[in-house]
């Protein structure tokens, strides 16, 4: 292949417009196909076959119009639709496991699965839910949810009480104009299981919205390693940097430039400074020196994996990012699922190496 230019992801300053932000709660492109029947339940945990049935059952129970029969115009500007009186009985199921078991596979395929408009369905993680708040202010965030059938949160955040408090308010306003809710969540510091499950702790922190929520549990190990080889190797830069060259769309970057530059960028607009890549290489992987690094690469990763970005890398295997400090500490499970992606995107980029 011709020698191309390879792109940097630090000459990149995405400004991303609050009605994108809107347009983009959909379930990200790695879960564009997935659905129930596309999800292989573990034969030696039942709790998945389990999960799967009842959300297949809560997914046809949102046939019908529970939010109002008037469609809201964008951003909920127009015709209002008539407030419905919330349901009695749970409005909301809390997909409750450790990392890697599929939880959001199922998430996205109960969001595929409701009957109604794209639309009038919203997907996005903790994160993005607070940035929408944060792009157009409380109120206009419910008006402009107000009109949906289904709201699915994934990685509900429990380690910042101030987002949590904020997200839960702007749910209990939603659980009153009859939206229906799915989540799965982080775990808070400091809790047994090593953060494993969740679901006391997420039907605490939501305070008054617990009696509208189900709580599946879903056992099982990690999916992303079971039954596949050890992360690979990484990488010499030569390698690198000419897999960088030879693949179109793909970005160049030193891994110590690229974490200055995510201090300079916005979490909320990591997904659009992904736009368009066939692969990120990286040179010179070495340890995240402080926390606040960490939980933006956390993101970063995150976005890299809903849009199957492949990552080549040299330097350290991603295994070894974090310390044990943070691998011990209160965001330990973000650590782990950012060491879990990365390595399966590790993987996916083996075939960019000329042999």
């Amino acid at each position: 292949m011709a020698d191309t230019a390879p792109l940097s992801l630090c000459a990149r300053e995405p400004h991303v417009p609050a009605d994108r932000l809107v347009a983009e709660m959909v379930p990200p492109p790695r879960f564009d196909s997935v659905r129930f029947a596309t999800y292989l339940p573990d034969p030696d945990q039942p709790s998945q076959t389990e999960a799967v049935r009842v959300l297949e059952g809560f997914a046809a129970g949102l046939d019908g119009d529970p939010a109002g029969g008037a469609k809201r115009s964008f951003l909920g500007f127009g015709k209002a639709a008539r407030k419905a009186k919330a349901p009695a009985g749970p409005r909301g199921v809390y997909l409750d496991g450790g990392y890697g078991v599929g939880k959001t596979h199922l998430l996205a395929s109960l969001w595929h699965a409701t009957p109604a408009e794209p639309e009038r369905k919203a997907f996005g993680t903790f994160v993005e839910l607070t940035n929408l708040v944060g792009a157009l202010g409380f109120q206009q965030t419910v008006k402009t949810l107000s009109g949906h059938r289904l709201l699915c949160i994934d990685e509900f955040e429990l380690d910042d009480p101030g987002d949590t408090v904020l997200v839960s308010t702007l749910l209990a306003r939603l659980v009153e104009a009859g939206v229906a809710l799915a989540a799965t969540s982080n775990t808070l510091p400091g809790k047994l299981g090593e953060g494993r499950f969740a679901a006391v702790d997420f039907l605490r922190e939501i305070q008054g919205l617990s009696a509208h929520f189900r709580t599946l549990r879903i056992d099982g190990e990690d999916y992303r390693h079971r039954g596949r080889p050890e992360a690979p190797a990484p990488f010499t830069d030569a390698q690198v940097t000419k897999a960088a060259h030879a693949t179109a769309g793909a970005s160049l970057d030193t891994f110590p430039a690229l974490l200055d530059h995510l201090a300079r960028v916005h979490p909320s607009r990591y997904g659009a400074l992904t736009d368009g890549l066939a692969a990120v290489c990286l040179t010179d992987v070495r340890p995240v020196p402080d926390q606040s690094t960490a939980l933006r690469l956390v993101v970063l990763a995150d976005r890299l994996y809903d849009r199957e970005v492949p990552v080549l890398a040299s330097g350290l295997p991603f295994d070894r990012l974090f310390s044990e400090e943070m691998l011990n500490g209160g965001y330990r499970k973000k650590y782990f699922r950012a060491i879990s992606r990365l390595t399966a995107l590790a993987r996916e980029s083996k075939g960019l190496v000329a042999e």
